[in-house]
């Protein structure tokens, strides 16, 4: 559903409406309400800051990086009226707290479900193609960060920031993430990837990278649901047994299971049936490792083709890093639960930006909310909001309308096949110069 589906409706009376009733429009206040009621938050007497008013600006933390975060509040204007005009930083800090992690974490994942399941999204061969993949965070050098979160460790000691380590499930056609899991850097991605197949939906394919390689994980997001397939590229040392021969490039294989693997993972048979699918490019040969063993249902034309979508996930890390943080590697919070608080707000800040960009595109098939671009739609949202004052906002589906259109011209330009970058290991930088050969010096 869009996200101004009922705007005509609403404001079509409305007389007297300030800054956060503009806000919450975007929003199902029931959602919010449900959110707050799981992780069991209320608000006893009315305050300048309502759980609503937070939760915006969490979100306006990631929008807008360089300001302070009680400047982010005042600059939404999402504040009830009071005796002064702004609100205080330390009225910020405690509304934060009141607030806690969980409820934004719940108000991230109820909004996710429902723009999943109301959405229209491209499909391949019948599934909605799905991609999970980890990515790293730092956080403040406080004692608090460090003995949650821990820190990489090198040669000459420990690196003096915090890390977190996130682990992500994409829509890869539009960007829109379904769910996410974070934890401390010593947890590793295969962790944090279970915790996400009970967010994995049917009839979908997802994509996984090499490191993701463990049966017992990939019968269990195989099991969880209708045609919940996966895949990922093969190991070179992939023991199997081929079961039966589909083409010269293609076969349904069998792949033994560990006795330490049925012992994690209960349910797990002994064998699991799988397909390994090769083909050549550039004159060097790959190989995926599949569920998808129906050739009838799945081509090899088409299978060979999909897995090039693995990589859509990392143009989404590089949205949620390089442009919504601008390249600032450390978050804002000094606490663990803060730190947390704030990154579930960036991914809230994220979805809504993207389901803007699938309200956009929506009656035109022929453009992919993927081929819009982040950043200057992210600009026309921020000025969207920043503009429409409280006195103008009755005509806020007018406002709406417009927004749409300014997106669909942020087109970026086509794609060029002939366009190829090998992974390389970039060369160190170094502060001295470097030395001159012997003939140089003559």
């Amino acid at each position: 559903m869009p996200l101004l589906s009922n705007l005509d409706e609403t404001f079509s009376h409305a007389e007297d409406l300030n800054t956060i009733d503009k806000l919450m429009s975007f929003v199902d206040p029931e959602l919010l309400q449900q959110a707050y009621d799981l992780s069991g938050v209320a608000t006893v007497r009315r305050r300048r800051l309502p759980l609503d008013s937070v939760v915006f600006t969490i979100v306006g933390m990631s929008l807008f990086r360089n300001d302070p975060v009680w400047d982010v509040a005042n600059k939404l204007d999402v504040s009830l009226p009071g005796k002064n005009r702004f609100v205080a930083p330390s009225a910020v800090v405690q509304a934060r707290q009141r607030l806690g992690e969980e409820a934004v974490g719940h108000v991230f994942k109820l909004m996710a479900q429902r723009a999943f399941g109301e959405y229209a999204f491209e499909q391949w061969c019948g599934l909605n193609v799905l991609a999970v993949d980890g990515v790293m965070f730092r956080a403040q050098d406080t004692n608090e960060n460090l003995d949650t979160f821990g820190c990489d460790r090198n040669a000459k000691g420990d690196n003096p920031y915090p890390q977190v380590r996130m682990c992500s499930l994409m829509e890869t056609s539009s960007h829109l993430l379904l769910a996410s899991e974070f934890d401390s850097r010593d947890v590793g991605e295969m962790s944090l990837a279970e915790r996400l197949v009970p967010s994995v939906p049917d009839n979908s394919l997802t994509l996984f990278d090499r490191g993701y390689y463990s049966l017992g994980l990939l019968h269990l997001w195989m099991t969880k649901g209708v045609n919940t397939h996966w895949m990922l590229p093969a190991r070179k040392d992939l023991q199997y047994t081929v079961k039966h021969q589909l083409s010269d490039h293609d076969a349904v294989v069998t792949l033994k299971t560990s006795p330490q693997a049925r012992k994690k993972f209960s349910g797990l048979p002994e064998t699991l049936e799988a397909r390994l699918t090769s083909y050549e490019v550039d004159g060097k040969t790959y190989r995926v490792l599949s569920s998808m063993v129906n050739a009838l249902q799945f081509p090899y034309d088409e299978v060979v083709d999909v897995y090039v979508q693995r990589w859509e996930i990392e143009l989404g890390f590089r949205e949620m890093k390089q442009t919504m943080h601008q390249a600032k590697l450390t978050l804002r919070s000094k606490k663990p639960e803060m730190v947390r608080q704030e990154l579930w707000g960036l991914l809230l800040a994220y979805n809504l930006i993207r389901m803007m960009m699938l309200d956009a595109v929506k009656d035109m098939p022929e453009l992919s909310p993927s081929r819009l671009s982040f950043g200057l739609c992210m600009r026309h949202i921020i000025v969207f909001f920043l503009s429409t004052i409280p006195e103008t906002v009755t005509k806020l589906p007018v406002h709406y309308e417009y927004l749409m259109e300014s997106l669909r011209m942020m087109r970026l330009p086509d794609k060029r096949p002939d366009r190829y970058y090998p992974r390389a290991v970039r060369k160190k930088p170094t502060k001295y110069p470097t030395k001159k050969k012997a003939s140089q010096l003559n």
